[in-house]
C-alpha cells in the first residue's frame, strides 16, 4: 500500500539547485513523453483488463500486453530460460469470516466491515479460534537493540493480541523518533503474533498512524487474497489476521472499564505492560483456496562492456491491481490507472529509452514488471528469493510506484531518505533539470517499506524508490499536496482510480526521463551504489558481498 501526496519544497532547496553543475541529460531520454505514457495507462487501466488480478483474464492480458511491447523493442527475454516470464506460485483464498465478541460475559455489536475485517493466510477449507482471550500489547513489538519488549514474558499463546500500528513516537533514540521502522508495520504485527504462538491478532487500525483511510483495508480484505506458495501451507502464521477500527476499539476498552487513549499514551513508554482485558472474541472462517501460477514479466537489455555486462541494474514496477467486486454496484473493477498502470507505463518508456543508446549502457539493466504487490509484495518477494541473476551482481534497483499525474514539479522525492547512494545520482542529475530532491515529510507512514523496492533492500541490494513532486509549476502553494490528499481520500484502491481529464503527464515524463539518467549512470559508471551509514540494509550487503 502507498500514498501519493508528497512533500512541500522551500525557496532554499530551490536556490541551493541553482548553484549545482547543470549536466545535460542523454538524447535518448526524448523518446519518453506523456503522450507514450498515457497510451500505455489507457490500455492497462482500462475495463477491458479487468483490474489486473492475479490468476485473472486480466492478468493473462497484462502479461501478453508487456512482453508484446518488449518483444517489439528489441528487448531480449528477461528470464535465462529464453522466456520473458518468471513463474511465481500463488495461493488464492477466499474467505468468508464471522466473528463473536464479548466483554465480560456480554456479546457486543461486532460488524464485518463496519467494525472489523479478518482473514487467514493459512491454506485450509476453514480456520477457527474458539473464546479466545483478549490481551492488549501495546505496539506488540519486541526490539533488544532498543531495550523494548512490549510481551514483559506473558504467554500468549492462543490467546488474540490487539496491537496499535505503527511504532512509538517521540524519542529520536528510539525507533527513529517520528520516522517509522519495520516494527511499525502491519507485516511485522503479524510475524511477532506467530512467532510467539497467538491465536489471533487484531491491529487498531487509526488513518493518521496507518497512512491509509479504513476503506483502503476493507477493500484489500475483500475478495480473493493471494500467498506465495509454501510447502507447509502457511502453517507457522498467526491463524487470524484481523483489524478493527479505532472506534470500535474504544467501546471493547469502555465496555471493559479502561480508557483508550490511556492505554494508548502508556504504550509510548518501555515500562508498558500488557493489559489482559475480561474479553473473549471468537473467529471461524472458511475459506475457497486454489492454486494459481502468477508471473513477473522481465526483459532484459544485455551490456555492452564484456568486464561488466554480468552486472545488473534493475527497474521495478507492479503490473497487479485489485481486479473486479462483483459486489459493487455500478462500477465493479479496479482500475488501478495511478496505482499501478502508471509506473508499469513508466516501466515500458524507460525501456524504450535504453534501446535508443548505442552503444548499450555498459552494464545490463533488467525491466521487471512484478506481480501481487498489492498482496503483499509477493512478486518481488519471490523474485529476491529466487534472483534469475544472482543479487551479489546486481548493484541497484529503481522502483516506481504510482507516478505524477498533476503536471512537472520544482522537485522529486526520496522515500526513506538518507539510505543509499543512489539517492546521491539522484540528487545530481535532478540539479541538470533545475530540480531538488527531498525526503518524504511523512516519513512516519513508512512508505519505504511499502513497495517492491524493499524485498531487495532486505537482501543488501542498494534499492531506490523516487517518488514524484509536490510543488507542481505553475499552481498555487499547496496545490499539489491538496490533489494528492484528494486522491488518497477518494481513489486510493476504489474503483474511482481511473484516467482523469484533468492529468498533465508532463510531470510524470520528466521524473522518468530524470529515472533515465539516473540508471544509465550507475549502468556507466565504474562506482556501485552502497547503503550509507546507518542504513539497516548496509550489514547485509556487506556480509553478503564478503561470502
Amino acid at each position: 500500500m502507498k500514498n501519493v501526496t508528497i512533500v512541500i519544497t522551500t525557496a532554499l532547496f530551490v536556490a541551493c539547485a541553482s548553484l549545482q553543475p547543470r549536466l545535460p541529460l542523454n538524447p535518448a531520454s526524448a523518446v519518453i513523453t506523456a503522450d507514450d505514457l498515457l497510451k500505455h495507462i489507457k490500455i492497462l487501466a482500462s475495463d477491458e483488463f479487468e483490474g489486473r488480478l492475479p490468476g485473472t483474464r486480466g492478468e493473462e492480458k497484462t502479461v501478453a500486453y508487456l512482453t508484446e511491447q518488449f518483444k517489439e523493442l528489441g528487448l531480449e527475454p528477461g528470464n535465462p530460460d529464453g522466456s520473458y516470464v518468471q513463474n511465481v506460485p500463488l495461493v488464492g483464498i477466499n474467505g468468508t469470516p464471522s466473528a463473536e465478541l464479548k466483554v465480560a460475559g456480554r456479546k457486543q455489536p461486532f460488524k464485518l466491515h463496519k467494525d472489523y475485517i479478518a482473514v487467514t493466510t493459512q491454506f485450509k477449507p476453514s480456520v477457527s479460534v474458539k473464546d479466545s482471550e483478549v490481551v492488549f500489547v501495546g505496539y506488540g513489538i519486541q526490539a533488544p537493540e532498543y531495550g523494548w519488549d512490549d510481551y514483559k514474558g506473558l504467554d500468549v499463546r492462543g490467546k488474540t493480541l490487539v496491537m496499535l500500528i505503527n511504532d512509538p513516537a517521540g524519542d529520536e533514540a528510539l525507533f527513529k523518533g517520528k520516522a517509522m521502522t519495520y516494527y511499525g508495520r502491519w507485516t511485522y504485527k503479524y510475524e511477532i503474533a506467530a512467532r510467539l504462538g497467538a491465536a489471533a491478532a487484531i491491529i487498531v487500525h487509526e488513518d493518521g498512524p496507518a497512512g491509509y483511510p479504513w476503506a483502503v483495508v476493507d477493500n484489500g480484505s475483500t475478495g480473493e487474497q493471494f500467498e506465495l506458495a509454501t510447502a507447509d501451507k502457511n502453517a507457522g502464521n498467526v491463524p487470524v489476521q484481523a483489524w478493527i477500527t479505532r472506534d470500535k476499539a474504544v467501546q471493547l476498552f469502555k465496555a471493559d472499564g479502561v480508557d483508550f487513549e490511556t492505554l494508548k499514551q502508556e504504550a509510548q513508554s518501555a515500562d508498558f505492560v500488557p493489559t489482559l482485558l475480561d474479553a473473549k472474541v471468537s473467529f471461524n472462517i472458511r475459506n475457497k483456496v486454489r492454486h494459481v501460477q502468477s508471473r513477473n514479466v522481465v526483459a532484459r537489455l544485455p551490456g555492452s562492456d564484456p568486464k561488466l555486462a554480468d552486472e545488473h541494474l534493475i527497474y521495478t514496477a507492479h503490473w497487479d491491481h485489485l481486479g473486479r467486486d462483483r459486489k459493487l454496484k455500478g462500477d465493479p473493477i479496479y482500475n488501478g490507472a495511478v496505482d499501478n498502470a502508471s509506473g508499469t507505463a513508466g516501466l515500458l518508456e524507460l525501456a524504450d529509452a535504453f534501446t535508443e543508446l548505442t552503444p548499450a549502457p555498459k552494464r545490463s539493466i533488467l525491466f521487471l514488471a512484478v506481480t501481487a504487490e498489492e498482496q503483499g509484495l509477493l512478486g518481488s518477494a519471490h523474485y529476491a528469493a529466487n534472483p534469475l541473476y544472482p543479487l551479489t551482481k546486481t548493484v541497484g534497483v529503481i522502483n516506481m510506484d504510482s507516478l505524477n499525474p498533476w503536471g512537472p514539479t520544482r522537485e522529486m522525492q526520496a522515500i526513506g531518505y538518507g539510505q543509499n547512494t543512489l539517492e546521491d545520482v539522484l540528487t545530481e542529475v535532478a540539479a541538470s533539470q533545475g530540480r531538488v530532491v527531498v525526503g518524504d515529510t511523512q516519513t512516519e507512514k513508512g512508505f519505504y517499506y511499502r513497495s517492491d523496492q524493499f524485498n531487495f533492500a532486505k537482501q543488501g541490494v542498494p534499492a531506490l524508490y523516487a517518488d514524484g513532486g509536490n510543488d507542481v509549476i505553475g499552481k498555487p502553494a499547496g496545490w499539489g499536496a491538496e490533489k494528492g490528499k484528494e486522491f488518497t481520500r477518494n481513489d486510493y484502491h476504489k474503483p474511482s482510480d481511473e484516467v482523469k481529464l484533468d492529468w498533465d503527464l508532463s510531470g510524470a515524463a520528466q521524473d522518468m526521463q530524470l529515472l533515465f539518467e539516473v540508471g544509465l549512470r550507475v549502468a556507466d559508471t565504474a562506482d556501485v551504489p552502497v547503503w550509507k551509514a546507518g542504513s539497516e540494509f548496509k550489514a547485509i550487503r556487506e556480509k553478503s558481498l564478503a561470502k
